[in-house]
């Protein structure tokens, strides 16, 4: 009586394992064909992401994720700007004022709450208005490069803020324009408390108002970017010359360039404004267009989701370096100076061991993985 085995006819092989690349290639071909739809779909699973912390966390957390919101979506049109189009801007800062101050003109005084335009269109006129800023001030700088182009925009950093105090009797002066806050409307009210059975405060509904604001930026940005306007901006970025010979018209790329990041760093100053209820000079001061361009930096140049990292790392980090200084001992001075050295030391750090950003480091290692 012979014993059967389980043993594979002759010839025949054990596939084993699949590898890492052919099942990241096979979860590619069920996603969308078109750019749109695979864009779309992100942002459609984001928002699920958004609402599950939003409904998960406190209040405190809400006003800081609503702040990590306008920081994301100025950093994101900065990293169309410098990322993509390679032109240095150290004054969104001030542009961001322009939204902020649009649309404290627009929405009035917090004694006037409710009786102004509606939020979406405030947000929109505040976009168009710095836009057309932008588009001057892009039309001005479009011949400088580097260092001149830098000090150009940072000329426009220091000199927006004093507008204010110029315009006291507009805009306020050194104490601010205050901004009303926008009441929550009863049908998002009613859709929350349907799906989450919470209540809706202020301040989570201004966290989604930001995340809003931001997810729709990042769809048009990342279909923008991906289409031929995008690669147009990386022929200028790398090589001027030989997009000059291609028949691309410098002057007017860069200009469109300075406009889409100008409108979403309108957009940011819009929820800044709603989000802190004051548009006051001291709120938008260099270090504001530097962090901006430090999280760009760390996150990793010309790209949206390094815009998003480097957005996270410039809300979060602070508070946590303070708290871990006031544990370690140290009075309350002393932890809130220990904040930006600790955020000094990341930036230099990351430009010394990693000049692609926290983006280039997680592709390296992915590639080393599927490889």
């Amino acid at each position: 009586m012979t014993q059967q085995t389980d043993r594979p006819a002759t010839g025949a092989r054990d596939p084993g394992p699949i590898p890492a690349r052919r099942r990241f290639a096979a979860l590619r071909r069920r996603l969308p064909h078109s750019t749109f739809g695979r864009h779309a779909l992100a942002v459609l699973l984001a928002l699920v992401a958004v609402v599950l912390v939003l409904e998960l966390t406190s209040p405190f957390r809400n006003s800081q994720f609503a702040t990590m919101s306008y920081y994301a979506i100025a950093a994101a049109g900065l990293t169309v700007l410098t990322g993509l189009n390679g032109q240095i801007s150290l004054g969104h800062g001030a542009l961001m004022a322009v939204g902020a101050y649009t649309t404290g003109l627009l929405l009035g005084p917090e004694a006037d709450a409710g009786s102004g335009l509606p939020l979406p269109l405030v947000m929109l006129v505040a976009a168009a208005v710095t836009a057309l800023v932008g588009a001057v001030v892009g039309a001005a700088a479009a011949r400088l490069h580097g260092p001149y182009l830098a000090g150009a925009t940072l000329a426009l950093a220091v000199a927006v803020p004093g507008l204010a105090i110029y315009f006291d009797h507009w805009l306020g002066g050194e104490q601010g324009l205050r901004i009303a806050s926008p009441e929550v409307p009863a049908w998002f009210a009613d859709a929350v408390y349907f799906l989450s059975a919470n209540e809706t405060p202020t301040a989570k509904y201004l966290a989604y108002v930001g995340w809003g604001t931001l997810l729709v930026v990042l769809l048009l940005l990342a279909n923008l970017m991906a289409g031929r306007v995008g690669r147009v901006w990386r022929a200028v970025r790398d090589d001027e010359v030989a997009a000059e010979l291609a028949g691309i018209r410098l002057g007017q790329v860069r200009v469109l360039a300075f406009v889409v990041s100008a409108a979403c760093a309108g957009l940011a100053g819009a929820v800044l404004g709603v989000v802190v209820r004051l548009a006051a000079p001291s709120g938008f001061t260099i270090v504001l267009s530097l962090g901006l361009l430090t999280a760009v930096v760390v996150g990793g140049l010309g790209s949206l989701t390094g815009a998003l990292l480097g957005s996270a790392l410039l809300v979060f980090l602070p508070p946590a370096v303070t708290n871990f200084g006031t544990a370690a001992g140290l009075d309350g001075t002393q932890a809130a100076q220990l904040a930006p050295f600790v955020y000094g030391v990341v930036l230099v750090l990351v430009m010394l061991l990693a000049p692609s950003g926290a983006v280039g480091v997680a592709k390296k290692l992915a590639r080393r993985r599927t490889g």
